[in-house]
């Protein structure tokens, strides 16, 4: 048997710390806080062993899966260890601040604290909500600058790895479009949040032009800060909502989009995709990725399930039960493909 690289050790090193570093802040916290603000109604999820093993087993082919991609170049293999340990550093004590506010909201189910100062009439109804019982929702700074950090720890370190599984269809559907200079082709991240996956789009396609959108102001934000200093042309970023998208018809060659499905309720998710056809040229690519579902993923159904009693994740629930390829098919795409890597699922799909 060949002996593993130095590189690949490291970085199954670092991906199993940060692993660790999430299971034990998430073990604390839950026991802190149920001795400081107990409520029988917030009930214990305990994982049997078989699912353990099935969930570790899952993380790690993610694992494999992401280092291949890295070693065969579809990224730059610096991404695999692209962690922002001094932003990290400055989120993780505001995330222990704030976190008697999250249970106390969580125990009060108490989903519309907002602030005060957002202009609701700006913002669609089932966007005005406590998503997750985050302090502010997705509408300040406050939320924006620590949503990533909270992302890591909810999936154990994974999240990037999971994230990057959208470049490969990118990169394979883009192929179409190789009679073009690279500079002329244009991806649209849509949901772009605070800029994690736009720096992961820069580093795979640094002379493509780059568009991420995204509903509100402060993530917008924080995702400039985020990637002002990133090589190759400026990143755009543009204030929208998914339902109308304020681009021509047949805009891009690209289109991107990272865990929205699942906080859409159905009729907007057809909108949203009917919104996608439209901007994307024909032979244009869209890759979605988001939560698996009961479909693809059955031997995880009660940790979906526990996901969406745990946190407000009021559309979740449908989501993991609903046939998300005939609804892209629905529109018009055609060559519908998924798979699932841990706990993301991805679609592409050609128009």
């Amino acid at each position: 048997m060949a002996r593993e690289s130095i590189s690949k050790i490291a970085y199954k090193t670092l991906q199993q710390s940060k692993s660790l570093a999430g299971f034990a802040h998430k073990q604390i916290s839950s026991r802190l806080m149920n001795f400081i603000l107990p409520d029988s109604k917030l009930e214990n999820f305990d994982i049997d062993k078989d699912l353990l093993i099935q969930i570790q087993n899952s993380m790690d082919n993610l694992r494999e899966e992401d280092w291949n991609d890295a070693e065969k170049n579809i990224y730059p293999k610096k991404l695999l260890f692209d962690e922002p340990w001094l932003r990290y550093l400055t989120q993780y004590p505001k995330i222990w601040l704030d976190m008697p506010n999250t249970w106390d909201r969580r125990r009060k189910q108490n989903f519309d604290d907002l602030p005060k100062s957002i202009d609701k009439d700006n913002y669609p109804q089932y966007y005005l909500r406590n998503f997750h019982h985050q302090t502010d929702g997705y509408l300040s700074d406050f939320s924006a600058s620590i949503y990533d950090l909270q992302v890591e720890i909810l999936f154990n370190g994974s999240a990037d790895s999971m994230r990057r599984r959208i470049i490969k269809p990118i990169k394979e559907g883009l192929e179409i479009f190789s009679d073009r200079k690279k500079s002329s082709l244009k991806i649209l991240d849509v949901a772009t949040g605070s800029g994690r996956t736009l720096k992961q789009l820069r580093a795979a396609f640094p002379k493509e032009k780059i568009t991420g959108i995204d509903l509100s102001d402060s993530y917008l934000k924080e995702a400039s800060r985020y990637i002002s200093d990133l090589d190759g042309d400026l990143i755009q970023l543009i204030k929208g909502n998914a339902e109308e998208l304020p681009f021509e018809n047949d805009s891009f060659q690209c289109i991107s989009c990272v865990y929205l499905f699942h906080e859409l309720p159905r009729t907007i998710r057809a909108k949203v995709l009917n919104e996608f056809f439209r901007v994307l040229e024909p032979g244009g690519i869209l890759v979605l990725a988001d939560s698996i579902q009961i479909s693809d993923s059955p031997d995880f159904t009660s940790v979906m399930e526990n996901f969406y009693k745990s946190f407000h994740e009021p559309f979740y629930c449908d989501y993991i039960k609903e046939d998300i390829d005939s609804k892209i098919e629905d529109v018009g795409f055609k060559d519908v493909k998924s798979n699932s890597f841990f706990m993301t699922k991805v679609w592409s799909a050609v128009k």
